[in-house]
């Protein structure tokens, strides 16, 4: 199955958080309506004069995508051009297996297309920036920085990495 196809199979942000009725779509919502862009962030998504595909893999009850997935529907708010569509994990682990981590499939994976459905790069589970801190072992500063994350704290991360990847083109 190519990425057209499974593009077909997905949902929607808006019927992604709807298949939790209880304390994860509470919080992812609050997460999305918590985050704030700045002007030059802002200003790079706006700039983006083609369409790009956002395919997320994701579950509701997943810590990362509560946190990470509002972050990628915020981007397609900014500029219509990007679109992003849902799929679980489950059941589509086969498609996910170029974008293990440490051998495993995180979630969430967002494999970022093009207009053409031509992968343009992905982005898996936390950002980069996180992923590094938590590698330098040192323990005080790896519980800090998950507590704010967490919170939100990183949410900005996410949407640079992912439109730094848009932007690579």
């Amino acid at each position: 199955m190519n990425f057209g196809e499974l593009i077909g199979l997905s949902c929607t942000f808006a019927e992604f958080i709807d298949q939790d009725q209880d304390i994860n779509r509470e919080k992812t919502l609050e997460i999305y309506k918590g985050i704030e862009v700045d002007e030059d962030l802002l200003n790079k998504i706006k700039s983006i004069n083609r369409p790009v595909h956002i395919l997320a893999f994701a579950e509701i009850w997943c810590p990362d995508c509560i946190i990470n997935v509002p972050a990628v529907q915020k981007i397609s708010d900014i500029n219509p051009q990007i679109n992003v569509y849902i799929l679980p994990r489950e059941g589509y682990e086969e498609h996910l297996s170029n974008y293990k981590l440490a051998g495993k499939v995180k979630i969430p994976t967002f494999i970022v297309l093009d207009e053409n459905f031509e992968e343009l790069g992905a982005f898996i589970e936390t950002p980069t920036l996180l992923r590094n801190l938590v590698a330098k072992g040192n323990q005080v500063e790896i519980i800090v920085a998950k507590r704010k994350y967490r919170k939100g704290e990183y949410i900005k991360d996410t949407i640079k990495e992912i439109t730094n990847i848009i932007l690579r083109k």
